[in-house]
């Protein structure tokens, strides 16, 4: 038995929970949403996570979308006893998680908003596709009605990426997300569900709205991750070697220079990050 298969082994006789969900033994056993792209992104990136060679940073902006997601989940005490440093040294809440607070009360004052994220609360289901375990977790499932997913954002503006402007549900893949939960559902429970991303963002004035993606669109992204998750699945089990990108903090940080560039390329290297950053 080899390494991959003794880690995954030590998966197969705990149940998912809350508590294991994201836990590296199920990580390996399951694919996710969040990890598909993590591939999409950098393949050896990914693979490196995966392997806590280089874990994902825990930024300001990320804690801020788990304190609310953790308030609507019921677990926000236990949020914040597992993350002091939100918290100034006299106890109060530093300016970005009260931030966090105003935007759940803006929330709670939106009764159509609040009927979406009124389902059954952290859904743990798990399927197959394409011959790859894969998990998910729903944030608000109305049984045999949607699929409702809670996304704390900076805006609702569309971002540079690849040279051209994306709104935010390609821009982040959110469509890759919807299509994978919708198939693990379905092999559950038979049913296809609409697929909605409950957003809401971090602005001085919070925005919030309901915006569904649609089923065509879903399609399109499902036949995508069918395509590539044996691959991606071959390179966390080390049959296949994980292309890198060179732009990713984990390529930058295992770098190896083999000799000198011509300078003139950096301008290219600079304009994409320009147009990217935008």
């Amino acid at each position: 038995m080899d390494n991959f298969d003794l880690k995954v082994d030590k998966a197969l006789n705990e149940p998912l929970s809350n508590e294991n969900y994201f836990s590296t033994a199920h990580s390996l056993k399951y694919m996710g949403s969040s990890q598909f792209k993590a591939f999409l992104e950098c393949e050896s990136g990914a693979l490196a996570e995966l392997n806590g060679e280089y874990p994902r940073e825990e930024t300001t902006a990320l804690l801020v979308g788990s304190y609310v997601d953790a308030h609507f989940e019921g677990s926000l005490d236990i949020f914040r006893a597992k993350h002091p440093e939100i918290f100034k040294q006299n106890g109060d809440l530093k300016a970005e998680y009260k931030q966090a607070d105003y935007i759940i009360q803006r929330i709670e004052r939106d009764p159509v908003f609040m009927k979406y994220m009124s389902g059954k609360k952290q859904v743990i289901m798990t399927g197959e596709i394409a011959g790859v375990p894969y998990k998910i977790k729903i944030d608000s499932y109305h049984e045999d009605k949607a699929i409702v997913d809670l996304k704390c954002m900076r805006d609702f503006q569309p971002q540079w990426k690849d040279g051209r402007k994306q709104n935010f549900v390609d821009f982040w893949r959110y469509d890759i997300q919807g299509a994978i939960y919708r198939e693990v559902v379905r092999q559950n429970t038979g049913k296809v569900l609409p697929f909605i991303i409950a957003g809401v963002t971090k602005e001085k004035e919070t925005d919030l709205g309901l915006f569904e993606i649609p089923q065509e669109v879903l399609d399109v992204a499902l036949a995508e991750v069918v395509e590539k998750s044996p691959r991606f699945n071959e390179i966390k089990q080390g049959k296949i070697v994980a292309e890198r990108c060179e732009k990713c903090n984990s390529c930058r940080f295992t770098k190896k220079l083999t000799g000198f560039t011509d300078y003139r390329i950096m301008e290219v290297i600079g304009l994409w990050r320009y147009k990217n950053a935008r």
